[in-house]
């Protein structure tokens, strides 16, 4: 399903523009499930300012959804209405500042950020490894794995808000919570700015090489998937309520439970949107069939169904 084209109309808004503003654009193409819909439209700012020129020029009754790259966010097949605002080259600047501290791009992958604290000798971002996604998402869901979370790190972030305007987030800010940032919904993070303590690299990288192993061992990380697709509800592994509801590979369509890690929805028959999003919710009825509790999605469902 296509849309209508908005760019003239928005292009003789925004004379000054400098990032790229295109129609009916596939999104399938650059998120890890490789399934769903189009943009209406599709904008790639060049940078911080070129986003808060084109936000402060939006018509504020235009919806805005952000990806990166795409790792935690399943595209609806009906696609997704308005502006989506991809976060790419021009937020993928990472510096290693004094004080143990690093600066990212929003667009910079998780796995890039620990490793560049590692080899400045900055220990406590090394599970960062262990996250599949970028600086931006890992901010507004307070992302973590094998012990550490962002707000264990955090120091500072900034973010435009959906009038133009610049902000930069202090840490109590962000109100982090399990899996969550309360910061405004209608904020766009650009970048984080991160703290560890002094560490040895070899030894950093020696924990980064067993997170790998780790990951590569029990979790499907080379198939078309979105990472954790649950979050683990109080007390519980989401895993272990999958399992014990007898969800592990489950089918629904060309999408099914991993067998070997049964949190992870994979797409390895060309499934629709429709289809992961359709086993994703009968593991949840079977889950709460088997043991009452209520699971909560941790992938990101945007835009519309077919």
């Amino acid at each position: 399903m296509s849309f209508a084209d908005l760019s003239p109309e928005l292009k003789a808004a925004m004379p000054e523009l400098r990032g790229r503003l295109l129609p009916n654009q596939p999104l399938a193409d650059i998120t890890w499930f490789r399934a769903g819909g189009l943009a209406q439209m599709l904008f790639t700012p060049e940078d911080e300012a070129d986003l808060s020129y084109f936000l402060s020029r939006l018509d504020p009754q235009i919806p805005v959804t952000v990806i990166a790259i795409g790792s935690n966010t399943l595209v609806r097949d009906g696609g997704v209405p308005g502006v989506v605002v991809r976060l790419a080259r021009g937020f993928n600047r990472i510096e290693v500042e004094e004080g143990c501290r690093v600066r990212a791009g929003a667009a910079v992958p998780d796995v890039k950020v620990a490793r560049a604290a590692a080899e400045a000798g900055i220990d406590g971002m090394a599970f960062l490894r262990g996250i599949p996604g970028a600086i931006g998402g890992a901010l507004r869901m307070n992302a973590g794995a094998y012990g550490g979370e962002i707000t264990d790190i955090f120091v500072e972030a900034r973010a435009v808000d959906r009038a133009g305007k610049v902000h930069v987030l202090s840490h109590a800010d962000m109100h982090f919570e399990y899996r969550k940032s309360k910061a405004a919904a209608d904020l766009i993070f650009t970048e984080g700015l991160f703290a560890g303590t002094p560490g040895d690299s070899t030894a950093i990288l020696a924990a980064m090489n067993e997170i790998t192993d780790r990951r590569d061992q029990t979790q499907p990380v080379r198939s078309r998937t979105g990472g954790s697709t649950f979050k683990n509800p109080p007390g519980h592994k989401s895993w272990q309520l999958i399992d014990a509801a007898g969800c592990r590979g489950l089918r629904v369509g060309g999408a099914h439970m991993s067998e070997l890690h049964c949190n992870f929805l994979i797409n390895d028959e060309g499934a629709t949107a429709a289809d992961i999003e359709a086993l994703g919710e009968e593991v949840r009825r079977r889950v709460f069939e088997h043991s009452g509790v209520e699971l909560e999605w941790e992938i990101k469902r945007i835009g519309v169904p077919a």
